[in-house]
């Protein structure tokens, strides 16, 4: 599952379906496009997108049997050291645009927002779905798009590579170890000394409280 194992495959035409998954699940939406994904409306969902063209084509990637999250670190790796490709994420008042909409999202109850960090070419979240996830991921890099391209001057122009990555989180161990991964993401790249230092991520901020125990799938922690 993931963007990182799309770009070996041939595109494939768009489908929705709904089947049951387990009580905790609710309703499960499996989207394909090129490759399925996996979501429930109400349970934590990881969600990476990238601008288009950020990885080059005839860059040659990993081994197809590697996990899906053993797939999306090797892309996450190859877009913090990309040397080439558009970093339009650079900018501060394009970062900021971006942060204004992802704000606005959970302003407007699409999703309950858990975690996030804007890089130079991609964006990680963790958040919780109100709404199908297609519509708010459309919304959200519809209007992003539009804005950040008129502040570039490029309008028309592709902004976010189509395609994005998923991960349905399954339980509190993994919502809080992905948490860590997307606010250390500018450490690992080298840009900062630790994730608070970051401007575009949630770490430090007071207004994103770890917020893992409010979720009903998740045990807390012992004390």
């Amino acid at each position: 599952m993931g963007q990182a194992h799309s770009l070996r495959r041939p595109p494939r035409p768009p489908c929705r379906r709904t089947f049951k998954g387990p009580a905790h699940y609710r309703d499960v939406i499996l989207n394909e496009r090129r490759l399925p994904h996996l979501y429930a409306i109400g349970q934590p969902l990881f969600i990476t997108f990238r601008l288009h063209g950020s990885l080059p084509a005839n860059r040659a990637f990993p081994s197809a049997d590697l996990t899906s999250g053993e797939a999306l670190v090797a892309m996450d790796r190859l877009l913090d050291q990309a040397r080439s490709g558009p970093t339009f994420l650079r900018r501060p008042d394009i970062a900021q645009l971006v942060l204004n909409s992802i704000h606005y999202g959970a302003g407007i109850g699409h999703y309950q927002l858990h975690a996030f960090v804007i890089m130079s070419n991609h964006v990680h979240l963790l958040l919780t779905p109100h709404i199908n996830v297609s519509k708010l991921l459309c919304s959200l890099k519809t209007a992003t798009a539009r804005r950040a391209n008129l502040l570039l001057a490029r309008t028309g122009q592709r902004f976010w590579q189509e395609e994005s990555y998923d991960h349905l989180v399954r339980n509190g161990d993994e919502f809080r170890r992905i948490k860590r991964y997307i606010e250390s993401n500018p450490v690992n790249a080298c840009l900062v000394a630790s994730p608070e230092e970051y401007t575009w991520s949630s770490a430090g901020r007071p207004e994103m409280p770890p917020q893992a125990e409010s979720l009903p799938h998740v045990i807390s922690p012992p004390r």
